[in-house]
């Protein structure tokens, strides 16, 4: 299945490409993402069997004919028809990594004890820049949890310098 999504993914992207509409395509996506992730039932309707596909691909225009690009909204129907639109999350996701690979453009997922500031975000995402090569977006959660340090994931890497995973390290070599 996901070589199936990873093919429309690329489709799509490649039709951006030529258009020149690549960050704008990636826009539309997300924001169909959004939709769909705030109205889990509306995905449900569009892959429902019980439900022609004239009524489908109708609720479709109706929803994002006004908002989406032709191309993205052909993307969805698409999608809906072939019965692949509860995978339309796993599309984006590999739409936006193409864009980010082509853009040179990675986000770094970063989990910290407390909130950091904002030097500590520009300090931390200069450093990662200088890392990758790439420019970073930082996307900061907090979690009391890992009770000092960092969590930092990018590139489908994951660096874990918490005070949580040290702690355990330490009890583990005490304890065997």
């Amino acid at each position: 299945m996901s070589d199936i999504i990873r093919e429309y993914a690329k489709a799509l992207f490649e039709l951006a490409t030529e258009t020149g509409n690549q960050e704008k395509y990636g826009r539309a996506l997300d924001d169909v993402l959004s939709v769909f992730s705030d109205n889990p039932e509306y995905t449900e309707f569009l892959s429902s069997p019980g439900i022609s596909l004239n009524e489908r691909l109708n609720a479709l225009d109706a929803a994002f004919a006004e908002s989406l690009p032709k191309d993205v909204l052909s993307f969805l129907k698409l999608l809906s028809e072939k019965r692949y639109i509860k995978e339309f999350g796993k599309c984006t996701e590999e739409y936006n990594a193409l864009l980010a690979e082509t853009t040179k453009i990675a986000t770094a997922k970063v989990t910290s004890a407390v909130a950091l500031s904002e030097k500590e975000q520009t300090d931390l995402k200069n450093q990662l820049e200088k890392l990758t090569g790439h420019t970073v977006i930082i996307e900061c959660m907090v979690d009391k949890s890992i009770l000092g340090g960092l969590i930092v994931e990018i590139d489908g890497k994951v660096a874990d310098a918490s005070l949580e995973r040290h702690l355990k390290e330490v009890k583990d070599v005490m304890f065997k």
